[in-house]
């Protein structure tokens, strides 16, 4: 337990140890995925922020009753004590934050995913690996009440072997409404801060940066999903030319497919995962990503075949998915437990997405 946390009551008269939090960026994500469900936990304290639009820095540090305010990261390491930092940055701009928050040691999340590149992920979590410190990189899927039973439920069928062998894995990604009702953030009309982006790798031609560029921002949450589920690291193995298909397969042997918008819907989420056992499978439906205290819906269907096949549909915690990734960073900094994701793993990620690109982009 960190020495510098401080301690508090919270709202049922118990002490609790208080992370002290600093916020860099809090712009649209920032407020409406990640303040707002900080601000809600009695386990932490939001101290400072440090935006670069000063009248919107100081309009949200107004809503939810923060004293300090800077421009920068910098200004906010150098001058204000913290036990972490929360940077909501579009991830062009890890490289240009995140070294210096490592270095001066404070345990970090970021969005998802960990940088642009393969070359810049390697280098950070390579930096948090030398320097100790907790990255938590977000993917927030992991958190879901819904993905969180389905893993202890796959993990426990894949260890018992009631249900046969895990067999495939496929998750459905269409483009749908992602905000989910979640409202609208504090803004202000100052023009957004030009920030110097994480250029495009040396070995992509400029419509194959373009394309990985989108896959990263579209789908990374997908190709982290699949090894989350797998439980193993995972190759592709087929990138259909359409666009619309990557194929993998998981170091045992395991079958999983992405498919990536195979259809469009303007008022709805509809994004699914089915993990396929041979007696068996687990179905998780997931909310939109914003879309407030709404967890995902499992249904599980078991047939064992000396009875009636048997389905069923747990009843799950109402909390969001994005609140429960706050408890979770949390309760990493306090070193209860590991973070869901850290930046070595997400590394993984950037290199599924730049080998499916170099092959989807050699069949055009």
């Amino acid at each position: 337990m960190f020495s510098i946390f401080k301690n508090y009551p919270d709202r049922k008269g118990i002490t609790v140890n208080k992370v002290r939090i600093g916020f860099v960026g809090v712009g649209f994500m920032g407020q409406k995925a990640h303040l707002s469900n900080y601000a809600a936990l009695d386990d932490c304290e939001i101290v400072a922020i440090a935006e670069p639009r000063v009248q919107l820095a100081e309009k949200v540090a107004r809503r939810y009753g923060v004293e300090k305010v800077y421009k920068n990261h910098r200004e906010l390491l150098e001058n204000c004590e913290v036990d972490a930092i929360v940077a909501a940055q579009p991830y062009r701009h890890h490289i240009n934050i995140v070294p210096d928050i490592l270095k001066a040691g404070k345990p970090l999340f970021t969005e998802k995913p960990l940088a642009l590149s393969v070359e810049s992920g390697e280098y950070l979590a390579q930096l948090a690996d030398e320097k100790g410190v907790i990255y938590m990189v977000g993917y927030h899927k992991r958190s879901d009440p819904a993905m969180e039973y389905a893993k202890n439920l796959v993990d426990e069928w894949k260890a018992t072997g009631e249900y046969g062998k895990l067999r495939y894995i496929r998750i459905t990604m269409p483009p749908g409404d992602w905000v989910g009702g979640a409202g609208d953030a504090i803004t202000s009309d100052e023009p957004y801060p030009e920030i110097q982006l994480e250029p495009d790798a040396p070995y992509f031609d400029k419509e194959t940066a373009q394309a990985y560029d989108s896959f990263v921002n579209y789908y990374i949450h997908q190709v982290n999903a699949l090894r989350f589920l797998f439980g193993e690291p995972y190759k592709v193995t087929h990138a259909d030319s359409s666009g619309v298909l990557l194929v993998a397969r998981s170091d045992s042997g395991v079958t999983g497919i992405i498919e990536m918008a195979p259809y469009e819907n303007t008022i709805d989420w509809q994004e699914s995962i089915l993990v396929c056992f041979e007696k068996g499978y687990v179905k998780i439906e997931l909310p939109p990503p914003l879309a407030s205290q709404q967890p995902g819906r499992v249904t599980v269907m078991m047939d064992g075949g000396k009875e009636e096949p048997v389905t069923v549909q747990p009843a799950l915690p109402r909390i969001h998915a994005m609140k429960k990734q706050a408890m979770n960073f949390l309760a990493a900094v306090r070193k209860e437990r590991p973070a869901p994701c850290e930046a070595r793993e997400a590394v993984g990620d950037l290199k599924i997405a730049r080998d499916y690109i170099l092959m989807h982009r050699s069949k055009l």
